[in-house]
């Protein structure tokens, strides 16, 4: 059995599933696909998505604003840890810091571009951050971290605000080594996405062998990212399977064994 450790269910194309999701969850579970978490990147779609997902024991949630969301609702941690009390929510984010697409303001207001390769004005985007860590402490639960172009303050903000203490998942992993050792120091693990498939993701590759068996989760980050043979095309958490088995090849071991493996480390995690 498999779990797919990030995916976004209510924004899926359900197309292929005569657009119903509870024919998209049969074909899951034919696929053997035991649990689902259903990660949360806004507000304003958080209490249609928990309704969508509502009727399934085998699906989680979290609840958080993506660190690219500027137009939304922008919660204090009171705010989040509310509503990270639903019964459903087992983990807080998707949070962390962004520093490739997110708009940088000058003190006008005004866009000064649109990729940053540096930190830029973006305080707001730490103090989010800095938010959700503070209510996964309040409720003891892990946080979900996306982090881009920007490791080296988003290992400083979860070291100085104590997220050792909850722990949690650094999702759709893109570091180096050195970066994972430092997450796993801070009680993170470390999730593949389809990304650890493709042929120029040699780094990452390389991290996937590393990490310690007890440390490692699999996701799709549906329906983005959809690994090889489906690059290029929409992602489903049917398609866990291909991370799952390109991670058996490259730590020279079988399917079943990283199935059984990642599924232990998520229960482990999120007790």
């Amino acid at each position: 059995m498999l779990i797919d450790s990030h995916c976004h269910l209510d924004r899926i194309d359900l197309a292929p599933y005569q657009n119903d999701f509870a024919c998209f969850m049969q074909e899951a579970a034919n696929s053997r696909i035991e649990h689902l978490l259903c990660i949360a990147i806004d507000l304003e779609a958080y209490p249609a998505m928990l309704e969508l997902i509502a009727p399934y024991a085998q699906i989680s949630a979290t609840v958080g604003v993506h660190p690219n969301v500027q137009d939304g609702q922008d919660p204090s941690v009171d705010e989040l840890i509310a509503l990270g009390r639903a019964d459903k929510v087992i983990g807080i984010g998707e949070t962390g810091l962004d520093y490739f697409r997110t708009t940088c303001m000058d003190a006008g207001g005004r866009a000064m571009q649109e990729q940053l390769p540096s930190e830029g004005n973006l305080g707001w985007q730490h103090q989010r951050f800095r938010n959700h860590i503070q209510a996964a402490k309040a409720l003891q639960k892990p946080l979900i971290i996306h982090t881009r172009d920007a490791k080296h303050d988003t290992l400083r903000i979860l070291a100085e605000e104590g997220a050792g203490e909850v722990g949690g998942i650094i999702h759709c992993f893109t570091e180096d080594w050195e970066f994972a050792e430092k997450a796993l120091d801070l009680n993170f693990y470390i999730s593949f996405s389809g990304i650890v498939t493709f042929n120029s993701a040699k780094e990452i590759q390389e991290v996937a062998k590393k990490v310690p068996a007890d440390r490692f989760l699999i996701e799709t980050d549906s329906p983005y990212l959809a690994p090889v043979p489906f690059r290029g095309r929409p992602n489903y958490p049917t398609y866990v399977r291909h991370v799952a088995e390109r991670l058996a090849l490259l730590r020279g071991t079988t399917l079943t064994k990283i199935a059984d493996t990642s599924t232990a480390n998520f229960y482990n995690l999120f007790k």
